[in-house]
């Protein structure tokens, strides 16, 4: 399989390069994470780039990019210490185009270019994580309009997103009949609890308590009943986008610690040149080889589309565990500079810590993963 990018993509990615060397974004991502605020003016300089509607078809004024662009485009931005993570929103305009409606493509349309955040799901409750079956959050249908009534907890971006897709139970059906609403986080009825984050914190957490929101017919977000299947398609990007991630926040310190290490000196000479270290740095690079590879070609799958849940699934449970075992040998690498210095691989560390669980957890990927490779002997 050749790896190797055209020259559009490689131009892309040195436009990304440079956006990321002409500025000082460490000390502005270290004062967002420790605010706890959305890096909006580093989103909108990659909005200015085109980041943002990179993979809209061409007469939406995107460029119709592929998977393996988007997956370029995060290497590099998280091996120069940009927290993608924030940027899981931007390929969802594609969501927005095929499952909303034409008022919904414009209200979230408006926000492209802007940097700002627009729209995130909300799918997770107190009783209901994993088991997405068991969600309580009802809508109702009376006189003519729709009332949502419920309780998500841990749902990102939640405090600034304009918007909220919600996914919901029939309350009057007696089989389970779930659907999403696509909601004005301005209506009457609704109250947001911000919740404290170990890592991932220049995004929102918070719990969003629906007290007998009213919403129109029109508010309806896709097909009816469609809840589930919408859902399951949107996992699986996200789950390949935190692989994403994962891999580039990883190879950031990994390069951090090499620089380090053979500058470092102890007992006469370079840390670099022990071999403890050495081995570390060894088992790094098999990592990070190996997540690489694996992303990539997943990236040409889902191109091709022959790309399946279990393909998502690996990736998110290799690259969550992988790049946490890469950055934990790079603190270890940096000493005291790790743990105490204010130094970003602190910030790697514990942003992947939660990768582990959002997004699905490990021990779903690997119930997804097992039935995926079984189903190819049936």
């Amino acid at each position: 399989m050749d790896f190797k990018l055209s020259d559009e993509q490689e131009l892309f990615v040195a436009g990304v390069r440079e956006l990321m060397e002409r500025d000082a974004w460490e000390g502005y991502f270290a004062e967002c994470d420790e605010k706890h605020q959305y890096p909006e003016r580093w989103v909108k300089e990659l909005a200015d780039l085109g980041v943002d509607t990179m993979m809209l078809p061409e007469e939406h004024g995107g460029m119709d990019a592929s998977m393996v662009t988007l997956t370029a485009i995060w290497e590099e931005l998280g091996r120069l210490g940009g927290p993608t993570y924030v940027l899981y929103q931007l390929p969802g305009f594609n969501t927005i185009l095929r499952e909303g409606t034409q008022d919904q493509i414009d209200k979230i349309f408006a926000f492209r270019g802007t940097g700002k955040q627009m729209w995130n799901s909300a799918i997770t409750e107190p009783g209901a994580g994993s088991d997405v079956g068991s969600l309580k959050t009802t809508y109702t249908r009376k006189d003519g309009k729709v009332y949502l009534n419920g309780h998500k907890c841990f749902i990102t971006s939640s405090q600034y997103a304009p918007y909220l897709v919600v996914m919901a139970r029939d309350g009057l059906a007696e089989a389970p009949v779930f659907s999403e609403w696509f909601v004005d986080m301005s209506k009457p009825g609704i109250k947001l609890n911000p919740l404290e984050k170990l890592g991932l914190r220049m995004d929102s957490c918070c719990e969003v308590i629906f007290d007998n929101v009213e919403l129109e017919e029109t508010d309806l977000f896709g097909k009816e009943g469609n809840g589930f299947n919408r859902v399951k398609e949107e996992f699986d990007a996200e789950r390949f986008l935190v692989a994403c991630t994962n891999y580039g926040v990883a190879y950031c310190a990994f390069e951090d610690a090499a620089k380090y290490a053979n500058q470092r000196v102890q007992f006469g000479e370079a840390i670099g040149r022990t071999q403890l270290i050495q081995e570390k740095f060894a088992l790094m690079a098999i990592k990070l080889n190996s997540m690489k590879n694996m992303l990539y070609e997943t990236a040409w799958k889902i191109d091709q589309g022959t790309a399946t849940s279990g393909d998502a699934a690996m990736c998110k449970y290799f690259c969550a565990n992988a790049s946490f075992e890469v950055v934990d040998s790079a603190m270890q690498v940096l000493g005291g500079i790790g743990v105490a210095g204010g130094h970003r691989v602190s910030r790697f560390w514990r942003d992947l810590r939660i990768d582990r669980l959002s997004g699905g957890s490990d021990e779903m990927q690997i119930l997804t993963l097992g039935r995926s490779v079984l189903k190819a002997y049936r």
